[in-house]
């Protein structure tokens, strides 16, 4: 039964049946056949029939709902079991959205230190996917904003509060000021991440709300080609400062400077899901997550 929920959720996943037989590493005709033993077994369809994979049925939606409960239950039974008799060990595999990135270093770190049979993997994605992600159990969890847009039904550690900064060559005409606001950011050419970034549209709608619209020269869904345009001192950009500075953008060459008028942070940290009891990888995480936290409100 858990095999083939597993291939349920991978046509799910890929929304193809060849690719998502390749991703379960079986033939085609066997991922069909699990899915129609699995329509026989619950007396419904679950897929819509036609000539290529169309969707699912709302039986099918609902199936899948169950399914991801199950297999995420099944695969944590096993890392508990497997806990128990050798101690913590595994594969845990996170996702991050880019300007948390430095953050998640120092969580990954603090982790393997204390884990060190654990094999880490991580993903820069937008919080979109990696909602999506956690959603369809490819990973265990994900560092993305709490406060700015609805999350689900998930579990929530918080970590810290991300603070904008104008980060712009110290030669800059606003390189001396000790603060800036949004309006006079609404004035600047900048170079930004995307608009799929819940950070750029974090920055659009606070620039819209002092009548600005941002003025995007330059987009890049990579933090390093944004680093790379303010280092040359004829680019200026908008991040949290702990991201600037783990791009290597420093004084005296690189200015970086608070935005006011509104002076607004926003909550970043852990989701994972609300499974019970939790997978022996995943509730360490959460605690190595709020010590983190306890470090990082010292330092605040």
């Amino acid at each position: 039964m858990i095999e083939k929920l597993d291939h349920l959720l991978a046509l799910a996943r890929e929304k193809h049946f060849g690719r998502a037989a390749e991703a379960c590493g079986v033939s085609q005709p066997t991922l069909s056949a699990s899915i129609r033993q699995l329509e026989e077994q619950f007396g419904a369809p679950l897929v819509v029939r036609g000539s290529r994979f169309v969707g699912f049925t709302a039986e099918g939606e609902r199936a899948l709902e169950w399914a991801r409960r199950i297999v995420g239950d099944a695969r944590a039974m096993r890392e508990d079991l497997a806990a128990m008799k050798k101690g913590l060990s595994g594969h845990l595999r996170l996702a991050v959205i880019p300007t948390a990135l430095p953050i998640a270093s120092r969580l990954t770190t603090a982790f393997s230190a204390r884990w060190p049979e654990v094999k880490l993997s991580v993903f820069s994605r937008t919080s979109a996917q990696a909602l999506r992600l956690l959603e369809d159990l490819e990973i265990d969890a994900c560092l993305t904003y709490l406060d700015n847009e609805p999350l689900g039904r998930v579990a929530t550690t918080p970590l810290y509060r991300e603070r904008h900064h104008l980060v712009t060559g110290a030669g800059h005409p606003l390189g001396d000021r000790a603060t800036v606001t949004w309006a006079e950011i609404g004035d600047l050419p900048l170079c930004l991440l995307t608009p799929d970034m819940q950070n750029r549209r974090i920055v659009d709608r606070l620039l819209a709300e002092v009548g600005h619209t941002a003025d995007a020269q330059l987009e890049s869904n990579s933090i390093l080609v944004l680093a790379a345009h303010v280092r040359t001192g004829r680019w200026s950009s908008v991040m949290p400062r702990i991201l600037a500075e783990a791009l290597g953008l420093h004084p005296p060459e690189i200015a970086i400077i608070p935005i006011v008028e509104p002076a607004v942070d926003h909550t970043v940290g852990l989701v994972t899901t609300t499974r019970e009891p939790r997978a022996p990888l995943v509730a360490a995480l959460i605690e190595e997550a709020r010590r983190l936290a306890n470090v990082l409100a010292a330092m605040d």
